[in-house]
């Protein structure tokens, strides 16, 4: 049974565009200002930006690309968790994850990074994944790819699923393993969830589609390294996936989860029953959070303390 708590906290974000004075969600059409959505986006993640206590932010740069190191006390040096945000493929930043991933990695117990890839509409598909390409080559000059975890939310668990794809193509050692939460794997936008789950979820109307537009741009939407639903999933690392059920992308990730167990993947698949957009990033707010981050820690630290 879903508690009580998660109901209030997940109605509140759910419908804080009553918080806002606005009667009915916001709707999305490709004319929507994406720079103002930037800033919404920064504005909002301000509230949460504070780093917990024990972990120390180090801004850096990477394959040419500004990125921030989140090192919790007591970490071990030699393994890492590579961290690519969310946002749709149109905004996220170092700045605006940084509470988030600080809390993750410290729950986690490892050193976390986090990077810039560079944003639609601006800069479309491959950019985000040349971009994520390129920083996993820079840590392989100085990680073991057995030390290497990656992870990401949104597009950002697309993303790292679309890097997995890209690693393997290019003939690269993969990582030990990846973490995608509600990740957003079929850009197609083809599922019913777009549809029947819109007005339960936290994301505004049509968001996902015109994001989508912004990022294509002319592509192949089932080209492999847009969408990883549609890739060959032989031969990938083991994946955790972790979806809400009242979620637009709940159905795309059951199906990658499948498809990727039909391919001898190693393959953990979590419904979050009642839960919304990337809840496990909201621990500790509610036990549903909570335990779904139990559990992300539990395979991180299973597969970084395996032996390359």
């Amino acid at each position: 049974m879903q508690s009580l708590r998660s109901r209030l906290i997940n109605a509140l974000i759910r419908n804080r565009h009553l918080l806002r004075g606005r009667l009915r969600k916001q709707v999305f059409t490709p004319e929507s200002s994406i720079p103002a959505f930037r800033a919404q986006c920064e504005k909002s993640a301000g509230r949460m930006s504070r780093l917990p206590q024990g972990v120390r932010a180090e801004p850096t740069r990477i394959a040419d690309l500004p990125a921030e190191w989140l090192r919790p006390a007591g970490a071990p040096s030699d393994k890492i968790v590579l961290y690519v945000h969310g946002g749709g493929y149109v905004s996220g930043s170092c700045a605006d994850h940084r509470g988030f991933v600080a809390t993750f990695a410290k729950n986690l117990g490892f050193a976390a990074l986090t990077y810039e890839y560079r944003l639609a509409p601006e800069h479309p598909y491959p950019a985000a994944v040349d971009d994520s390409l390129a920083v996993y080559r820079a840590l392989l000059a100085e990680y073991s790819a057995g030390n290497i975890l990656v992870a990401g939310e949104s597009a950002g668990g697309g993303l790292c699923l679309a890097l997995l794809l890209a690693v393997k193509k290019a003939g690269l050692p993969l990582p030990c393993g990846a973490i995608a939460i509600t990740p957003w794997v079929d850009l197609t936008c083809a599922s019913p969830g777009y549809r029947t789950r819109n007005r339960r979820s936290a994301a505004p109307m049509k968001s996902w589609t015109v994001f989508s537009e912004h990022y294509v741009r002319g592509a192949d939407r089932r080209d492999p390294l847009v969408s990883p639903l549609f890739g060959d999933l032989r031969g990938l690392p083991p994946l955790l996936i972790n979806a809400g059920t009242d979620d637009e992308l709940f159905d795309e990730a059951e199906a990658f989860a499948q498809r990727a167990k039909e391919a001898g993947v190693e393959t953990t698949f979590r419904a979050g029953e009642g839960m919304i957009h990337c809840y496990p990033l909201l621990a500790p707010m509610f036990p549903e959070a909570v335990a779904a981050m139990d559990e992300i820690r539990a395979f991180a630290r299973n597969h970084l303390s395996r032996i390359p």
